[in-house]
């Protein structure tokens, strides 16, 4: 999806491996909506997609910024801001017109979620990966995401077990840009985004190949159906929140401490199913997309990095506290920057400004942790 860290080693994927792939895609959707409702296995469906769509045209969030930031490359960042804008046009009408059965990605601004945003911005560079690559590059076969991913849970879980006691910090009241008016702003901004990013650019890097603009429309869509079938814009970190809660009660935690996960909505959401859970089911999705398009490339088994010790550690420590500050952040590169902005929400320009501040300082911090020195 991303920046590569070692090269997949060759695993032979026929026709036949290809059928079988395709068929196990299809039974899985079939058997969620068998088991627990047609809306849920659409939502596997839709979760599939996006990781098809990631990992199969090499689309993501932090390797355009990587690119942007150190190679003033503006393509995957412009095609990241059409994403969006697409998405709006569409999202913030619609909400509007049914605001008692569609929510958007609202949050306020704070101070937490401000430093939250900014310690995103640096672990995703460390790790390369948001909450979505993470996922995506875990699934097609990434030893440095795959380690990272649980202690990302963690993280989670832990960030909305502290979350109203940073709160407790400050908190703006929440700002919604809506109304033909609200998707104005938004699309102004965008464009002025864009325009500072072309003139930032290196000469023709603005060009977009074909297979970001079919990525940007791809995911446009899935973003689209995601909200229109979940009845919410599109999310990653609460699901794998909610997975290590889940582990925890397991376990034998108590969970009443925490103001959020004692909550009667969050108590009964640690009862059911996760295959109930919306963005669990589009986690799951992605990360099996991922595989699916690996094992059909046929490149799954990604040799383990030769990395020095503190650059394993670096990558746990980095893991824990994407979870935890996305959390703080009310969202990662998804539910914040692109769900947020694209649904109308002040809180993620801000999340936005904060992350690609951080992105700088993480890049620069990559070789003196022994990861991959910038490119």
């Amino acid at each position: 999806m991303m920046d590569r860290m070692a090269t997949a080693g060759p695993v032979p994927a026929g026709l036949g491996g290809r059928s079988l792939l395709m068929a196990a895609g299809l039974l899985a959707v079939l058997a969620v909506a068998t088991l627990v409702g047609g809306r849920y296995g659409l939502l596997l469906a839709i979760g599939l997609g996006f990781g098809i769509t990631l990992e199969g045209l090499r689309f993501g969030f932090a390797g355009p910024w990587r690119a942007m930031i150190l190679r003033r490359e503006p393509a995957g960042l412009l095609a990241q801001l059409l994403a969006i804008a697409l998405v709006a046009v569409v999202a913030i009408p619609l909400i509007g017109a049914n605001p008692s059965e569609l929510i958007g990605a609202h949050a306020p601004v704070g101070w937490a979620m401000v430093g939250g945003a900014f310690v995103f911005g640096i672990c995703m560079q460390l790790v390369l990966g948001c909450g979505s690559g993470t996922l995506v590059n875990a699934g097609s076969g990434n030893a440095v995401a795959a380690l990272a991913l649980p202690f990302f849970a963690v993280g989670s879980f832990l960030g909305a077990y502290h979350i109203d006691w940073w709160n407790g910090f400050g908190l703006a009241p929440v700002v919604v840009l809506d109304g033909l008016s609200g998707l104005g702003v938004t699309l102004a901004a965008l464009a002025a985004v864009a325009l500072v990013a072309i003139w930032l650019g290196v000469p023709g890097g603005a060009r977009l190949p074909r297979r970001l603009w079919l990525a940007a429309a791809a995911l446009a869509v899935l973003a689209l159906l995601n909200l229109v079938v979940a009845g919410q814009p599109w999310g990653v970190v609460y699901g794998l929140g909610l997975w290590a809660a889940k582990g925890a009660v397991a376990m034998g935690a108590d969970l009443s401490a925490s103001a959020f996960w004692s909550a009667p909505a969050q108590v009964e959401r640690l009862r059911e199913s996760v295959l109930t859970d919306v963005t669990s089911l589009t986690n799951i999705g992605m990360i099996a997309g991922a595989v699916g398009v690996s094992l059909w490339r046929g490149g799954l088994g990604t040799a383990v990095p030769g990395l020095p010790a503190k650059a394993w550690v670096a990558a746990v420590i980095s893991g824990l506290l994407l979870g935890y500050s996305s959390r703080l952040a009310f969202g990662c590169n998804v539910g914040a920057f692109f769900s947020g902005i694209s649904t109308g929400s002040l809180h993620g320009w801000v999340w936005f400004v904060a992350a690609f501040a951080g992105s700088w300082v993480g890049i620069r911090m990559r070789p003196g942790l022994g990861l991959e020195g910038p490119r």
